[in-house]
């Protein structure tokens, strides 16, 4: 039975639910898979390398989805140290989920939320994209930076979004950049990642492949209202900003009587 969850900041929940026809989703926390370290070290990142993306990231989803005076649930896939979920709680009159599959990562995250005074306007739950722990037509927008790649089953994964949706509700999924960052900004902090020649490295990808399949996926959903948006700001030729996929969920029409 699926069912709808809204965290209290304090509790840290499991979700056991198996989509249909589908066994092989992460359903509860894995210590040896997502450990403390691998939290420890995406926090790290986050506060550093990372740290200036978060907030042009929030002010283009925003401003792009009208969200500054919205109410409603938000939740973010993979939000891990939950940077993106604070700065969007900041700008926003909604409640954002951080749903992530390491919850290493929560007690940090919801110090992090109290300190910026977002108490209560904040939660976090144990959650495998594949198997998301939320009923049918809960979420007004998800969110998901740099999370999708290491989605075993991306199908899946989008078919459970998409699920979890309001009707009109809205999706913001990928990787890299918004196209509000600085171009200095973005370009030192590739010139950063080429310099570590990570194995999960944002540059060791390409974004026409990932483009095809995401159209790829979407096509097998049947899901049509959508836009793939690669951002390309002026004097960032060289510089990989990333690849963004926009997914608006199809209303219901109303019928008479």
């Amino acid at each position: 039975m699926r069912v709808g969850v809204r965290v209290c900041p304090v509790l840290f929940v499991c979700a056991c639910l198996v989509p249909t026809g589908h066994t092989e989703a992460l359903l509860y926390p894995s210590d040896t898979k997502h450990t403390a370290r691998a939290a420890a070290r995406m926090e790290k990142a986050a506060t550093g390398l990372l740290a200036p993306v978060y907030e042009p990231l929030a002010e283009h989803i925003v401003e792009e989805f009208q969200l500054a005076q919205k109410e409603g649930i938000g939740i973010d896939i993979g939000s891990g140290p939950g940077t993106l979920i604070i700065e969007l709680a900041k700008r926003t009159r909604m409640h954002w989920v951080n749903a992530d599959i390491n919850p290493h990562f929560f007690p940090g995250f919801l110090e992090r939320a109290d300190e910026a005074g977002l108490a209560g306007r904040v939660s976090a739950i144990f959650a495998d994209a594949q198997a998301l722990p939320f009923r049918d037509s809960y979420a007004d927008v998800i969110v998901s930076r740099g999370s999708f790649q290491f989605w075993k089953d991306k199908r899946l994964a989008f078919s459970e979004i998409y699920r979890v949706l309001k009707p009109g509700g809205i999706a913001f999924v990928g990787r890299g950049f918004s196209e509000n960052l600085p171009v200095d900004t973005a370009r030192q902090i590739r010139a950063a990642q080429k310099k570590e020649d990570r194995e999960d490295s944002v540059l060791k990808y390409s974004v026409a492949e990932t483009e095809s399949e995401m159209h790829a996926i979407m096509a097998s959903l049947g899901v049509e209202d959508y836009r793939i948006h690669i951002p390309r700001p002026p004097g960032a030729d060289g510089i990989n900003y990333g690849i963004w996929l926009q997914i608006r969920k199809r209303t219901i029409p109303a019928t008479d009587g």
